[in-house]
């Protein structure tokens, strides 16, 4: 048995993960996912459209001015009929303009309408809030896709090397009369198995790195790993019930929510409204004049100023009924903001019990990979002395390599459920993505 095949082993792997230690970063694929994603640019197109809603709600606070203006071609035939019949003819032109303005004085229903406005912006703000923290999971769980695809390909090229090796001396032995064929079939099955696993293991990086190509619109090129024994620390605060707490508040689906039930509840008041007396206050000012034929014309300016009230007695039941109906979807979005507060601490738990699983596994298998080699390192010598077989060895090495697989996938998964944790309490921003930047090499 070949004794430097521990360091061919870490060498080969780790000349297969130098090829994506340089290159873009988490920040870089962000900033990427930003200018790029088709989502994100939707939800940026749809905020510019509900900052809108502001203006438009003013709208009805403000005075209305109008000008109307005419000008016709008069023809008339006139014919009287007193001690005789006597017919005239006049043909005249006719044209007037008016400027009028209107300033609602008391319109109930138009301020509500206006703070109604306020709560649509509000509620864009938070769905583009919503679409930011959004956008940040997706863009580092396909980062950290990638990641695990390219070390799940690495290390099932060290390992095949590793079997490679073993095969070979399996080989060797059995030509010298020291080892059974038993050794060399099994070496060979474990080589062929290692090959269909790396051949898998290129096939899923190849999807995974088009799944991050469609987040940051180009090829990843040289995606940074994590550092070589990164720590990771937990959350703060470290209490689950800190975090439901925020959630059930602070989080972005519950902030689009709590505008709706706002919305809804003001819609009540907007719709009994329509009882309430009008005031407003009117003025016009215009010019109107006839002139030529035979009438001799005339011209005429007027200017108006006065105030009109309208109180409404009966619409046909229609406002009594839109009253109704607003009172039942105020219940229906106080039930939608009740689930959005129950869905948000469900996240917010599952996330903290995501992380706080996640750095259990990340400690436990970081104990086990030192085991594991351990364990390769007494195999290989018993190997060498005869009192450990081949297939002992090959277990021992596809140990090590399993160890080494779900320690990177737990470091990644708690990374990603950290951020998943920061997203359900509502405080997931680029700061996030540059403190997990920072652990990378």
């Amino acid at each position: 048995m070949n004794k430097a095949l521990p360091l061919m082993i870490a060498g080969t792997l780790s000349a297969g993960m130098a090829g994506f230690s340089h290159g873009a970063d988490l920040m870089a694929v962000y900033r990427d996912a930003v200018a790029y994603d088709a989502q994100y640019a939707s939800a940026r197109a749809a905020l510019e459209a509900g900052r809108e809603r502001l203006p438009q709600g003013r709208t009805g606070l403000l005075p209305t001015i109008g000008l109307a203006a005419s000008t016709t071609w008069n023809d008339v035939d006139t014919t009287r009929r007193v001690n005789g019949a006597t017919a005239t003819n006049a043909q005249y032109n006719s044209n007037g303009w008016t400027v009028s303005l209107s300033q609602p004085l008391f319109r109930w229903q138009n301020w509500v309408a206006y703070t109604q406005s306020e709560l649509a912006v509000a509620q864009a703000e938070a769905q583009f809030g919503l679409a930011k923290q959004e956008l940040i999971v997706r863009a580092a769980q396909a980062y950290f896709d990638v990641l695990l695809a390219q070390d799940t390909l690495a290390t099932a090229q060290a390992q095949k090397a590793a079997i490679a090796e073993q095969l070979e001396s399996a080989k060797r032995n059995f030509e010298v009369g020291t080892a059974t064929i038993t050794d060399t079939h099994e070496a060979q099955a474990r080589y062929d198995l290692t090959s269909a696993q790396e051949i898998a293991a290129d096939n899923d990086m190849t999807v995974k790195r088009q799944v991050l190509r469609s987040v940051i619109g180009k090829e990843p090129e040289g995606l940074k790993n994590l550092k070589p024994g990164v720590q990771l620390v937990r959350p703060q605060p470290d209490n689950i019930n800190k975090w439901v707490e925020m959630a059930e508040s602070a989080s972005a689906s519950v902030q689009i929510y709590q505008a709706l039930y706002e919305i809804a509840a003001r819609e009540i008041e907007k719709q009994r409204a329509g009882h309430y007396p009008t005031l407003d206050l009117v003025a016009t000012n215009g010019r109107s004049g006839a002139g030529g034929g035979t009438t001799g014309g005339f011209d005429s300016k007027s200017s108006t100023i006065g105030l009109q009230l309208s109180i409404p007695i009966f619409a046909g039941g229609g406002v009594v009924s839109k009253d109704r109906e607003a009172v039942a979807l105020k219940e229906k979005a106080g039930a939608d903001l009740e689930n959005a507060r129950r869905n948000a601490a469900l996240n917010a738990r599952q996330a903290y019990l995501g992380v706080s699983s996640g750095m259990a596994q990340v400690k436990a298998y970081e104990a086990a990979l030192t085991s594991s080699q351990s364990a390769l390192d007494s195999n290989k010598l018993g190997y060498e002395v005869g009192v450990r077989i081949n297939i002992d060895v090959l277990n021992a090495q596809s140990q090590l390599y399993d160890t080494r697989q779900k320690l990177a996938k737990a470091r990644l998964d708690t990374l990603a459920a950290l951020l998943k944790l920061k997203a359900a309490a509502g405080s997931l921003g680029e700061d996030d993505v540059a403190a997990i930047n920072a652990l990378l090499d």
